[in-house]
């Protein structure tokens, strides 16, 4: 993750080759004066070391010198480093073998055990599940699978827990997360996930930087996340060093009380007899460093740098040799060591596991030729968009393969990750290659890392490789299976009990053990716990079955033939086609509101076969023929046919890679700035979306092939992810078809004005300096009353919006701001006699005004779906089970607001269909198909006043295995009646 705009320009603390001793962390000093004394060294002792350094140099001495005496404890001390640093690092052999408590137990904490559930170990690659018991005591795994019960009765204080056939897995392990070091919510006085000192940071330690009060620790547990990897950013081609952190509160309080195994470089132990911990270390390329230079100038501080840790460990082993032969009158008495590299010695002694952020093949292949020159290894590679496309290249790091650490569909988002594929996870398994999928928080809250499995498996990845890409292997690549991410006896008691099947969209925890220690439900600081609710309505047994998903053969295979960019337009056509087993149709009736087709006198509501004719529905039911004549015939297999889905918050079809400038709109006037240009004759630079509109973009015709068939966008960007790009006036949004092959095809836009936008809150914590709360509300006030001239497009849009003709939709977070926005809108209403149609966007705090809002008329998109506190103005999230019973989005929906969903980032559109069945799992019951459907449809267009779309203009899409929300079903075609043919996938 970066914080930080790359910027080009001459590179800055990147060595000439002639310039390699590092000081205070930057290449600029000549090292004259140190070749100097090595020449001096050489001419009076042979015995001289080759290596030079700033902090601590060799000192030798002459023939002439007195000799070196060392007493015995010297001596010892100094066989005993020479051992210690050639040591194998990690566990011992018998580390479980009679371990009967965890150096991280709490006194005091009781026993449990859990009765009666379906265990998923973690172990044998994630192929071990069987039915058992799991005794936890003392912060360990105690027993597990059948227990005896003379065990059991000799256990004080135990507390039982009868699973009653739920799954049971390890706790979950994210391989990447900023967790502590950008901390929620995000303010400027605790960054510090990198630093700007220089390229090549070794020295600099993630857990010098971590908050222990941050709220993503509970949200992270709630999604039965225990341990973390706290990653430095990526900014550093080497950021630092990094540590697993388990997320529990600790009775110390400390930083240093939450890391697994502590390396004893962390502890300050200076005995050589410790226990030798794996360390961890970050290393990224590409484009992130463009700050120091380019590609080249990163590998070569790279180079660089491990030059020196090089020359370091051969002076250590010459000294080494020396002692161990005796030869102690050769010996200074300062052991050539180096504080600020001495991680990368470790780097190159094989006791360091790096996590090493890189994305394209042509990083990939530089990574592997400096593993290869320098001869460590480099565990895990991070984001790897391209990796699935160069397995052999990885076949070939130095040392074994690495892992590969994934997100599920999180990409195109910027150039480096344009070939990144949601088959990827699949196609390295089938390389034989290790996967984990990660969250890269707070990018994907981590909260949500289970989420990132299921669509691996959704898109092909088996249910024992997914279930361990979030537990056993990325402990076992980490170093740390012998206490994390496998159930196993001795090992530590983190513990997940959930409510489904993992891999089940939308699985929630019931209950969470960290050490031992209940995490889930939150135990009340006052004693009042009040019972959450978690997994209402999956109490059939679907629901603890493996979920069924789709084959993705075909698309794999061509993604792969089309080197990661397959064709992704449908083959269009306008003649006869038959569906036939289709188990649901649902189509838009004359009221606006979608409902589910039934045929007369049929109880099971089985549609039966479905006959299109240039695009429109000509036959529903058994009656009508499974093979017509001269046209094709689609099985969908217990499918269904319903109404496309609506996608609204990002910047869908406003360019093709959010993060290249190149490709997309570019800057718009700001008008709060006075950066207006005079041309426009506009004090307010107000633009309209539909100039920008981009089509067939990648990200759109992936929505499009997952049934989101319309957008809305707009060129609004909330303050805390725009930062200075977001603008107080965001212009006039454009709803447009996902699947259109540009503006001027029949229905290819929609509406080309609907709706107009503004942004309000509180400054970006990254760029401060921005405009007031209170300036904006005047600004906003201002135009309302109509004080801006309607002969300019500002004062006509927004008297268009004072009198409740076109929506105001405003980007806001704040309940206290949406508080001082019903108050204006009263205002203004009553000072021209109108009804305002303004909705809310964002509206991460809308639910503490629930009932204020609807006796307002005010709608509320939610966006995103599933919040998190990122920044102040979100702080007062309603997270929903396992940690309260009620979302944002229930408590609005039992006051009467009309709640659409919208999504952040045009790569997320393709999700609308699980955002809607989400929504409807996690409300315990509450929200039923056809309000989760209105989500994404009906209701989302009336709140943005998307008009005349009805059966004639709607398309319709066709899954296969399943309706629109079901896991197994996928995106076979979409109907158009209004352009006269369906797309076929």
């Amino acid at each position: 993750m970066s914080t930080h705009k790359p910027s080009g320009g001459p590179s800055k603390g990147i060595p000439p080759p002639s310039r390699t001793t590092i000081n205070n962390g930057s290449f600029n000093t000549p090292r004259n004066t140190h070749l100097k004394l090595t020449a001096a060294c050489l001419v009076f002792l042979s015995v001289c070391f080759t290596w030079t350094f700033r902090s601590s140099p060799v000192t030798s001495f002459s023939a002439n010198e007195s000799r070196r005496v060392f007493s015995v404890k010297q001596q010892q001390d100094i066989l005993g480093r020479c051992a210690a640093i050639r040591a194998e690092p990690g566990p011992p052999a018998d580390f479980l073998v009679g371990r009967d408590k965890s150096d991280r137990f709490e006194p005091g904490t009781n026993a449990t055990l859990i009765r009666n559930a379906n265990i998923f170990t973690g172990e044998k690659n994630g192929t071990v599940f069987y039915r058992g018991d799991i005794l936890l005591d003392k912060g360990i795994i105690r027993a597990i699978g059948d227990i005896p019960g003379r065990v059991i009765e000799n256990t004080p204080n135990l507390t039982t827990v009868e699973a009653n056939g739920a799954w049971v897995t390890p706790g979950l392990v994210d391989m990447h997360s900023h967790l502590g070091i950008l901390s929620s919510p995000i303010m400027s006085g605790a960054i510090d996930l990198d630093s700007a000192k220089g390229p090549i940071l070794p020295w600099l330690r993630s857990v010098d930087g971590l908050n222990t009060h941050d709220e993503g620790y509970q949200l992270a547990m709630a999604g039965g996340v225990t341990t973390v990897q706290v990653l430095p950013g990526s900014n550093n081609a080497i950021g630092g060093q990094s540590f697993f952190v388990k997320l529990r509160p600790t009775s110390e309080r400390s930083a240093i009380s939450m890391i697994v195994d502590p390396p004893n470089s962390l502890t300050g132990d200076s005995g050589w007899t410790a226990p030798n911990r794996w360390r961890h270390m970050k290393q990224a390329c590409g484009e992130n460093l463009r700050r120091y230079g380019n590609r080249m100038d990163t590998m070569w501080s790279l180079r660089s740098a491990y030059n020196e840790a090089k020359q370091i460990k051969a002076a250590q082993d010459l000294y080494c040799e020396r002692a161990e032969a005796g030869l102690w009158d050769t010996l200074d008495y300062v052991f050539p060591d180096n504080l600020q590299w001495e991680m990368l010695v470790d780097v190159l002694r094989g006791k360091v596991k790096i996590s090493n952020h890189c994305y394209e093949a042509v990083d990939l292949d530089a990574l592997v030729r400096l593993t290869n020159e320098f001869k460590f290894n480099i565990a895990s590679i991070h984001h790897a968009a391209e990796a699935w496309l160069v397995p052999d290249l990885l076949k070939r790091m130095w040392g074994g393969i690495p892992t590969v650490a994934l997100f599920a569909t999180n990409y195109r988002f910027k150039r480096e990750s344009y070939r990144g594929s949601e088959y990827a996870p699949r196609a390295l398994a089938d390389e034989g290659i290790p996967v984990v999928m990660k969250s890269d928080h707070p990018v994907i809250n981590s909260r949500y890392l289970a989420h990132e499995a299921q669509q691996a498996h959704y898109f092909g990845l088996s249910e024992s490789l997914a279930l361990a890409s979030i537990t056993s292997t990325p402990a076992t690549t980490a170093g740390l299976s012998h206490r994390i991410g496998v159930l196993q006896k001795g090992a530590d008691a983190d513990v997940v009990i959930w409510d489904s099947h993992p891999l089940q969209f939308g699985a929630t925890p019931v209950k969470v053990w960290i050490d031992g220690i209940l995490q889930i439900p939150v135990p009340a600081k006052d004693g009042q716990n009040v019972p959450v609710e978690v997994g209402k309505g999956k109490e059939g047994d679907r629901w603890r079955r493996v979920p069924s998903v789709p084959n993705w053969d075909k698309e794999r295979e061509e993604a792969l033939k089309w080197d990661g960019l397959p064709p992704l337009k449908g083959r269009s056509q306008a003649d006869l086609i038959t569906f036939t087993n289709v188990k649901k149709v649902w189509k838009r009736t004359q009221g606006g509101t979608i409902e589910e087709f039934g045929n007369e006198g049929e109880s099971s509501g089985f549609a039966g076969n479905v006959v299109v004719l240039n695009g429109k529905i000509a036959c529903v039911g058994q009656a009508c023929p499974s093979h017509a004549e001269g046209g094709q015939t689609i099985d969908l297999k217990g499918g269904s046919i319903s109404p496309g889905l609506m996608s609204y918050g990002s910047a869908l079809g406003l360019g093709e890679i959010m993060g290249e400038p190149s490709t997309m709109d570019g800057e718009m006037p700001d008008a709060m700035a006075d950066r207006v240009p005079k041309l426009l004759d506009d004090d307010g630079g107000l633009v309209r979306a539909m100039d920008a509109l981009v089509f067939q973009t990648r990200d759109a015709l992936t929505a499009y092939r997952s049934g989101v068939t319309l957008a809305t966008s707009s060129l609004a960007k909330p303050i805390y992810l725009g930062g200075p790009s977001s603008r107080f006036l965001s212009g006039l949004s454009v709803a447009f078809r996902t699947g259109a092959s540009h503006a001027m095809e029949r229905g290819a836009i929609l509406q080309d004005v609907v709706a107009l936008h503004a942004v309000l809150g509180r400054n970006n914590p990254m760029a401060p300096g921005g405009t007031s709360v209170s300036t904006q509300l005047a600004a906003l006030r201002r135009l309302l009353y109509g004080w801006e001239s309607r002969d300019r497009e500002t004062g006509y849009w927004f008297r268009k919006a004072a009198e409740g003709v076109i929506p105001l939709v405003i980007e806001v977070d704040s309940a206290d701001i949406m508080a001082s926005l019903l108050i204006m809108k009263a205002d203004v209403e009553d000072r021209i006699g109108s009804r305002m149609r303004m909705v809310f966007s964002g509206a991460a705090e809308a639910h503490l005004l629930a009932h204020e809002i609807s006796i307002s008329q005010v709608g509320v998109i939610l966006n995103p779906a599933r919040p998190y506190p990122m920044v102040w103005d979100q702080r007062r999230i309603l997270p929903g089970p396992p940690l309260t019973n009620d979302t944002a989005l229930v408590a609005l929906l039992n006051e009467g607001v009309v709640v659409g969903l919208g999504i952040r980032s045009s790569w997320e559109a393709r999700h609308a269909r699980y955002d809607a069945n989400w929504a409807s799992l996690e409300s315990n019951g509450r929200i039923k198909e056809h309000q989760a459907y209105a989500l994404v449809t009906t209701d989302l267009e009336k709140l943005l006043g998307v008009r005349e779309i009805d059966e004639e203009t709607a398309d319709l899409v066709a899954t296969e295995g399943g309706s629109i929300f079901d896991q197994s079903s996928k995106v076979v075609g979409v109907i158009s009646p209004k352009r006269g043919f369906v797309d076929i996938f």
